[in-house]
């Protein structure tokens, strides 16, 4: 099966107007992406930033009328192209879109078809089919968090791995191990690939939820949801040491006093950041549960 794409090319603030148009006519997918080599790094607090020129490609089937679509939005028509598209692996095609990203100045997050600049720390990444190539919010608020603390010689814990990405950043930035979790065996095995990617094999564990190490860990990042997290508190809560660091993403920012409250028994909690309403909440582990 083949599908048609319409490409775009707009000024940055018209963009997300143009892909709700598009989204609204029937596109399959809308993705936004730089059209002139332009980079952004670490964006501040509750802003998502575009390129001054943004590439805007919507992808509909290949019997779609796109004469009808171009009509619909002949109010805010910027120059444009059609391209036919064949079979492929669409996983695969939205990973080649993903650039390099930087976090705290000096964290990298490197998409394993690019080759890193010299200086900082790099995490080349090549998600597979498992969340996390720290574009989404929630994953970009705990490596935030990582590039701004030191880990130097901790244990550490990355709840819900996904692509393994904390952990990896985590090593990286000079933590002793870490233990990547998750349910899926597809998110572990990204871990694991990753892991030998970047050199860490050695320092980077995988395990199931129910093999969580039996020694409490220094930091603990946890980027899942508000109903798990809260779930799991008293379980995450034992596998920190007393004075060690609790990092949970996931959360929307209503959500932040239900999460909150049920760490508070062991946990001195607040919220760190928030972005594009997630919230990242930051926590220090009490010496005694109250």
């Amino acid at each position: 099966m083949s599908w048609r794409q319409l490409i775009f090319q707009i000024e940055a603030q018209h963009a997300e107007h143009l892909a709700e148009l598009l989204s609204e006519a029937g596109a399959l997918a809308v993705t936004l992406r730089d059209a002139q080599d332009e980079a952004i790094y670490e964006p501040a607090p509750d802003t998502t930033p575009l390129w001054t020129r943004t590439e805007v490609t919507a992808l509909f089937e290949a019997d779609a009328d796109l004469k009808q679509v171009l009509c619909g939005i002949k109010d805010v028509l910027p120059p444009y192209r059609i391209e036919t598209l064949a079979e492929q692996d669409w996983v695969r095609r939205v990973q080649q879109d993903i650039k390099p990203l930087c976090f705290g100045g000096r964290l990298w997050i490197c998409p394993g078809n690019t080759t890193p600049d010299a200086g900082g720390v790099h995490v080349v990444l090549d998600p597979g089919l498992a969340f996390g190539t720290g574009t989404h919010p929630t994953t970009a608020l705990c490596l935030e968090w990582l590039a701004a603390h030191d880990v130097t010689g901790q244990h550490v814990l990355d709840y819900g791995c996904g692509s393994g990405i904390l952990a990896l950043a985590a090593v990286k930035l000079g933590a002793r191990h870490a233990f990547a979790v998750d349910h899926d065996a597809q998110a572990l095995q990204a871990t694991r690939d990753n892991a030998r990617m970047n050199a860490v094999a050695s320092r980077i564990s995988t395990v199931a939820p129910h093999g969580l190490p039996d020694t409490a860990v220094d930091t603990l990042l946890a980027n899942i949801l508000a109903a798990p997290l809260t779930e799991l508190a008293p379980r995450l809560a034992q596998c920190v040491v007393a004075g060690g660091h609790l990092v949970l993403s996931g959360i929307l920012c209503e959500q932040v006093d239900e999460v909150s409250e049920a760490y508070r028994p062991w946990f001195d909690i607040a919220l760190y950041a928030g972005r594009d309403g997630w919230a990242c909440l930051a926590a220090v582990k009490k010496s005694a549960k109250v």
